[in-house]
């Protein structure tokens, strides 16, 4: 970034209403401006490179790739990319897959400009941005056991309501595995049975439900 020249964001969300309204409050700082906009994962990667921005702001549910694959993609290619995650995903699992795939902040929809901005500017320094929220959850989350791929695999097909036979069938494994699978999953959880364990799933963000 030259001096006295704005910071070059990228803005990347599917919803209009939400990259028109961080247009408009990005625009008015001095000291940075939205010089382009993504509505998937895929425009998201191909504009970053064309654009080179200094900050790029990241929603994690976006079609085509997610917000998660889409930072470890430019991550990969550019590993000085700053990039702000600006999601409504509060779960622990979520937080940490961002983080970990390469982003530098993460910061809450419900969040107010006042912390918008602050965070951008964080990163353009060259600092990451973790409020004491997100902190928070990730604490959480390190205090407790971490499920396998397998696990998080099976307790995605429970939360499209699989039974235990369907979902050996699925993915090619013994119905016994798969409750030997459920057992730990529960017990990993903290939970006592698998629908309060899908519940549990669902708000750290270990899987997701498909958008309809």
């Amino acid at each position: 970034m030259k001096p006295n020249t704005p910071a070059k964001i990228l803005v990347v969300d599917d919803h209009y209403i939400v990259r028109a309204g961080l247009r408009g409050l990005i625009d008015q700082q001095p000291d940075m401006k939205v010089e382009g906009e993504a509505q998937n994962g895929e425009e998201a990667i191909r504009i970053f490179k064309e654009l080179n921005p200094d900050v790029t702001i990241m929603d994690l549910r976006i079609p085509v790739i997610s917000g998660v694959d889409a930072i470890r993609a430019i991550y990969r290619d550019h590993p000085d990319a700053r990039i702000l995650v600006l999601s409504s995903f509060d779960g622990d699992e979520d937080i940490h897959s961002a983080l970990e795939a390469g982003a530098s902040g993460y910061v809450l929809k419900h969040s107010s400009g006042d912390q918008i901005i602050p965070a951008i500017r964080a990163l353009m320094s060259g600092h990451r941005w973790i409020p004491p929220e997100i902190e928070k959850h990730l604490d959480a989350r390190n205090q407790g056991e971490t499920l396998t791929t397998r696990e998080r695999e099976i307790v995605g097909l429970l939360a499209q309501g699989e039974a235990n036979k369907q979902i050996a069938g699925l993915i090619g494994i013994t119905e016994e595995t798969v409750k030997s699978h459920v057992k730990n999953i529960l017990a990993k959880l903290k939970v006592r049975d698998r629908t309060e364990a899908v519940t549990v799933a669902l708000r750290r963000g270990i899987v997701h439900l498909p958008e309809v």
